[in-house]
């Protein structure tokens, strides 16, 4: 009984909060299914190597440490923000380099995926271990809810962000920017587990981790903003040679592009994900240089083909 109410404390509110931070970034929806792999990730790879990783650098630090109090404050409080920062970011090193990861609002999307991914796994072997009494596991499962697991997505969003600022930039942007993002997701992990190792500055880990979600949000609320502001102006310029109607641009970068009625229903999804993949691209392009440049060049050429063959077929005498 106890196993499988833990599995639901667990498994229920991280998918919650998946499907949330998902559905969040409405203006260029990740692949469900990319989204679901870091995940998994985070849930099983990123544990099983944390495990590993932890048990390595306990062996090492045993000879240093006299006690096993020790070894276990210092493996909370050291050993695991460095190992399961890393050991979460790998996947994310895989995933940037994919042509779906176009900025920072995905690296939050794919980060806080695997985060939420690890927290789930995590909170489920805490509930087991340590909910001896019902009292006692009500009150881990809240507070692993709604900070812990929380942290774990915070921490692995911020390394994600940084990957995805970074992923258009200069070499230099490349190589600095992901060492900062892998930086502060270990300080925001390390600063929540030492301060709940005390009684005494536990209130300050919530009080941390209260203000660390809400810059959290509010940086991701900017960035899904900065998506619109993209496809908007990106598409205005598309409007201007007449490839799409000049009243699409502002449909296209709102939620009025959801509602029915402003283009034949058979073809709305479609031209939304073709328009908006045109207005990532041509920024991606503008980025770019050698092979990725070409490549994006063409891409944008095609997209452009298919949207005026789209509306063309769809138009009285194919005039948009």
């Amino acid at each position: 009984m106890l196993i499988f109410a833990s599995a639901l404390a667990a498994i229920i509110p991280m998918v919650a909060y998946l499907i949330f931070i998902w559905w969040f970034d409405r203006y260029n929806r990740e692949p469900f299914k990319l989204v679901l792999q870091n995940y998994l990730w985070g849930s099983i790879g990123a544990i099983i190597f944390a495990f590993l990783g932890g048990a390595i650098f306990s062996s090492i630090l045993l000879r240093f440490v006299t006690s096993e109090a020790q070894l276990e404050y210092l493996g909370t409080v050291i050993i695991a923000p460095v190992v399961e920062e890393f050991t979460k970011g790998m996947f994310l090193l895989i995933t940037v380099t994919n042509r779906k990861f176009d900025n920072m609002t995905d690296g939050i999307v794919y980060g806080g995926a695997i985060g939420l991914g690890f927290g789930m796994t995590e909170n489920f072997l805490y509930f087991i271990s340590y909910g001896t009494s019902v009292p006692n596991w009500i009150a881990i499962v809240i507070i692993r809810t709604l900070f812990s697991a929380v942290m774990h997505c915070v921490a692995t969003a911020t390394f994600g962000a940084f990957l995805g600022y970074a992923k258009f930039k200069n070499l230099s942007y490349k190589i600095f920017f992901p060492i900062i993002g892998i930086t502060l997701a270990i300080l925001i992990h390390f600063s929540w587990n030492f301060m709940v190792s005390y009684k005494s500055t536990a209130i300050l880990g919530f009080m941390f981790m209260l203000i660390t979600i809400i810059i959290f949000i509010a940086v991701f609320a900017a960035s899904v903003m900065s998506e619109r502001r993209i496809i908007f102006e990106e598409l205005t310029g598309e409007a201007d040679m007449g490839l799409i109607p000049k009243d699409h641009p502002e449909i296209l970068s709102s939620k009025q592009r959801n509602m029915p009625g402003w283009i034949d229903e058979k073809i709305r999804k479609t031209y939304i994900k073709a328009a908006t993949t045109l207005a990532f691209r041509k920024v991606q392009w503008k980025s770019s240089k050698g092979k990725s440049k070409l490549f994006y060049e063409y891409d944008i050429n095609n997209y452009r083909e298919f949207l005026q063959n789209l509306l063309s077929s769809n138009t009285p005498n194919g005039k948009v």
